[in-house]
């Protein structure tokens, strides 16, 4: 799905909700949080700008100082944020990050969320039939019933109007039950063309442990491109005609928060450029390595400018 003369607007334009962040950094017996920002959907969009995407982002946000900095966030990342609505009687999600021993855990506070009241009347269609590519996740359709329907309203705005549909399965056990999420993934896979699954997701999903199975069962369903996050263990990236085994790059990691959100919007960014599906397999592996290398969601994201030097330091 290469780049291709046409009147698209944007490249991608992404759906859910966007969060502040408050990421413990270990300072003062770990009472320091550093503020930043997240929302994997959000994560999604910046990664994606930052690699020279044209992004959008739809969403809902509430009329405080926290929706105020998202704004402010965007703008900065060339993000755009027309589709995204002011409501007035919500508030702004946020959550926290603390880390130990076992990785990092998330406390969120988000139930009744501006984004989580978004419906489907509320959606910029023209914006969302302006893209190449919808991008949403599985939390994207959990933070509510009706944030699920605007999610499947979305879908079928882009779709009619001939976009690709790009989901990351994401999934939340404390958004939703396993059952229910088990089924709207399975249906919202059908239908998109770009599956991103995360390992452990996958799995607890369909019950197939197995990787290439795992992308096979993808692919069945009817995406068009797997890339399937194994975390340490790299990814594998595949259509019907290939399928490529992608390394994970080295690197040292502090903190993986929002790594799988930056390989999602690199991989759809490149491509949407154009790049061959094993070249934006790479660069999203590379991206999503650097992305670990410093305390958030957001601030570590790489730039295009360090993920190519990077891929240069790597090559043989």
């Amino acid at each position: 799905m290469g780049a291709s003369e046409d009147n698209s607007v944007f490249d991608i334009v992404s759906f859910g909700e966007p969060m502040v962040e408050f990421n413990q950094t270990g300072e003062h017996g770990g009472r320091v949080y550093l503020q930043g920002f997240g929302g994997d959907s959000s994560n999604f969009a910046i990664a994606a700008a930052r690699q020279g995407a044209r992004v959008a982002y739809v969403s809902a946000l509430g009329d405080d100082p926290y929706g105020r900095l998202l704004r402010e966030l965007w703008a900065r990342e060339g993000v755009d944020h027309r589709g995204v609505v002011t409501d007035a009687a919500a508030f702004t999600a946020i959550y926290f990050v603390t880390h130990d021993g076992g990785g990092h855990q998330f406390h969120f506070f988000r139930a009744g969320s501006a984004a989580s009241r978004l419906r489907p009347h509320d959606l910029p269609r023209a914006l969302i039939e302006s893209a190449k590519v919808l991008h949403l996740s599985g939390i994207s359709l959990a933070i509510s019933p009706q944030a699920c329907d605007t999610g499947y309203a979305a879908i079928e705005i882009a779709r009619a109007a001939g976009a690709k549909v790009s989901f990351d399965t994401n999934l939340r056990l404390k958004l939703w039950p396993v059952d229910r999420a088990r089924a709207v993934m399975s249906d919202v896979l059908r239908r998109c063309h770009i599956a991103l699954p995360s390992y452990d997701d996958i799995v607890a999903i369909t019950g197939i442990g197995e990787p290439d199975a795992i992308v096979d069962h993808c692919l069945a369903l009817g995406a068009e491109v797997v890339a399937l996050k194994l975390g340490e263990q790299g990814a594998i990236v595949a259509s019907a005609a290939e399928r490529h085994r992608i390394a994970a790059h080295p690197c040292k990691p502090v903190d993986a928060t929002g790594a799988g959100d930056t390989f999602g919007g690199a991989f759809v960014a490149r491509l949407v450029a154009g790049d061959t599906l094993r070249d934006a397999g790479c660069y999203a592996a590379t991206a999503a390595a650097l992305s670990t290398e410093g305390y958030g969601a957001v601030e570590p994201i790489p730039h295009a400018d360090a993920v190519r030097a990077a891929l240069r330091a790597a090559s043989p």
